[in-house]
């Protein structure tokens, strides 16, 4: 039998070559390849990495029992294989304590770490900022979003919005990604986005930002957060919430602090002012007017 010296001098190169390995992963691979992580290295908001940690951390645990119960399983079908010669069955053991103490302990142990870690993470992401830098309010309908600009006026006079219809595709089944609803958002700014409905319950899903939300009628939910990497990414609705569910999708756009400010200064131009609600009441009741006319064709 090697002596322990020989063992620990063995386990270094292999630490070293894993070491090596590991530092020319790219930052997609070194969070299981989630989406949200890219060459640059940046993450699309501040709360990806939290939510890549908890996804690989999750997975590594779960590779390293299944490497355990593999090797249980082969070394006790190698050990106790039956023998040239051999007949009937193998010694029978019951009531092993040792065993079953293990196999009732680590699996409680593994449950109750993902659960601490996920209520760590969770109870991170769930805390609203108390100041935030935007506040806007993303409103779900059957079946495409609303998106209102909160301003700080109290009469909402610098408060702006969009409406959005649902995603029509194309006689190749392609989707027009100019024609979907976009929100658009400033890069490192403190973000809080009231998640409402209109209807039935819907979720609020940016892919890339690793995180969605359920809306409901009646019930507001909200998520708050800092996009750190302009770019565009897409979003959809990620609950089954009637026909044309895979239709409701649209796009987000982050970019910086200037293109934002002329992006809300754009809407006001457009007269797409004041408390998205009542101009979204107001259009349904005069369907031909106003941007909203194709808005109530969806319905």
């Amino acid at each position: 039998m090697p002596s322990k010296r020989h063992l620990r001098w063995a386990a270094i190169p292999a630490i070293a070559a894993a070491a090596v390995a590991l530092a020319g992963c790219t930052p997609t691979e070194l969070h299981g390849y989630l989406p949200g992580f890219d060459e640059s290295g940046t993450p699309t908001t501040d709360q990806a990495p939290i939510i890549a940690s908890l996804w690989v951390g999750s997975w590594v645990a779960a590779l390293v029992v299944g490497i355990i119960t593999w090797g249980l399983m082969l070394w006790a079908m190698v050990v106790y294989r039956r023998r040239k010669g051999q007949t009937g069955l193998p010694v029978q053991l019951r009531y092993n304590m040792p065993i079953e103490i293990f196999f009732t302990s680590v699996p409680l142990i593994l449950v109750l770490g993902l659960f601490a870690f996920t209520a760590r993470d969770q109870a991170i992401i769930e805390t609203p900022h108390e100041d935030p830098d935007v506040t806007i309010t993303a409103i779900a309908k059957q079946w495409a979003w609303d998106f209102q600009y909160n301003g700080e006026a109290e009469d909402g006079s610098d408060t702006v919005w969009t409406m959005g219809v649902q995603a029509q595709p194309e006689d190749n089944g392609d989707i027009d990604q100019d024609e979907l609803p976009t929100l658009v958002l400033p890069v490192d700014k403190r973000v809080t986005i009231d998640l409402q409905s209109r209807d039935v319950i819907h979720s609020f899903w940016i892919i890339d930002f690793l995180y969605k939300k359920d809306m409901y009628q009646g019930h507001e939910n909200s998520w708050s957060f800092i996009p750190t990497r302009e770019g565009e990414y897409q979003g959809k609705c990620a609950e089954l919430c009637g026909e044309y569910h895979s239709m409701m999708l649209f796009n987000v756009k982050v970019v910086s602090e200037a293109e934002y400010e002329a992006y809300l200064d754009e809407l006001e131009a457009k007269g797409q002012t004041g408390d998205i609600t009542d101009a979204y009441d107001r259009l349904a009741n005069n369907p031909g007017t106003g941007a909203a006319s194709t808005t109530e064709e969806e319905h």
